[in-house]
């Protein structure tokens, strides 16, 4: 049975060993502050926490998941983890583990693909296509299998409003612009994102109108993926997935999805968890590494 390590890097690096589209043992979890180290530390961090779960047995593959452009190992752009920009991170990686003795492959996926390939893993459903949303500080779109490209669905544009300009890559009218938590804070600076929910559902009028551009905001940017790729269904994870109304997303999803052949999409809330974007980073190395 071969044996992956899996790595989620988002508020905080989530590591494990893998076996069978399952972890193998405990997560390690490292918990400090990640907006302060650079990359250099960051990667150095990854390895210690590595070579931990790999408690000295064989390791066939490392699959890492980080936020942001991720293309040929390289960390292109991090808006939530901005000290990553240009970061090799696959080389930092790979020389460290060299080092320690572990000579096996590296891959680098953005978090939100590790989450949909996780999620596939834990449905037993390897064989199937997966789009999933992951609704954190940060607005993530992953998809399974994984195929090259960028993949920012959280920085598709879901507004015209030249004044929608809250989103930390500094682009306008982007979904993260309304949904992501950085963005909330500077949108209503007298209270904290969760106030907000918790207003609106108390009868808030400013509170009510924004959670409605929040669920649009989300409709839009999944109908945007229906024109372009098809219906399906469409996974919803994350720390902040709690806070949608799965009735009122697929009331402006029928307001906005009118051709017949694509009216067969499905939405769903699921549990999320660190655990998800490990197996699933683990599970995408293993098959880049062993293609059938």
């Amino acid at each position: 049975m071969r044996r992956t390590i899996g790595v989620a890097v988002a508020e905080n690096i989530a590591t494990g060993a893998v076996e069978a589209g399952k972890l193998a043992g405990e997560l390690d979890v490292y918990s400090d502050d990640l907006f302060a180290l650079p990359a250099e530390a960051i990667a150095g961090q990854i390895s210690r926490q590595i070579l931990a779960v790999a408690d000295d047995r064989p390791v066939d593959a490392v699959g890492a998941g980080f936020p942001g452009i991720i293309r040929n190992g390289v960390i292109e752009d991090s808006p939530n983890l901005q000290q990553l920009k240009g970061a090799a991170m696959i080389d930092l990686l790979g020389a460290r583990l060299r080092a320690a003795g572990i000579a096996a492959p590296v891959f680098l996926y953005n978090d939100a693909d590790t989450v949909a390939a996780g999620l596939a893993a834990r449905r037993d459903q390897l064989d199937r296509n997966i789009r999933v949303w992951t609704l954190g500080n940060g607005i993530g779109f992953g998809v399974y299998p994984h195929a090259p490209g960028v993949w920012e669905g959280g920085h598709m544009v879901v507004s015209l409003d030249p004044q929608e300009k809250f989103c930390g890559c500094g682009g306008r009218g982007h979904l993260e612009g309304v949904m992501g938590y950085r963005a909330m804070r500077l949108r209503f600076l007298d209270m904290e994102p969760e106030e907000v929910f918790e207003q609106a559902a108390h009868g808030d009028q400013r509170c009510a109108d924004f959670v409605k551009l929040w669920h649009r905001a989300l409709a839009a940017a999944t109908a945007n993926s229906i024109h372009m790729a098809g219906p399906g269904r469409f996974l919803i994870t994350g720390v902040r997935a709690r806070h949608v109304d799965v009735r009122l997303l697929d009331q402006y999803l029928h307001e906005m999805v009118k051709m017949s052949p694509l009216q067969s999409y499905t939405v769903e809330i699921v549990p999320g968890g660190d655990d998800l974007a490990v197996v699933g980073a683990a599970v995408n190395a293993e098959q880049a590494a062993f293609p059938e």
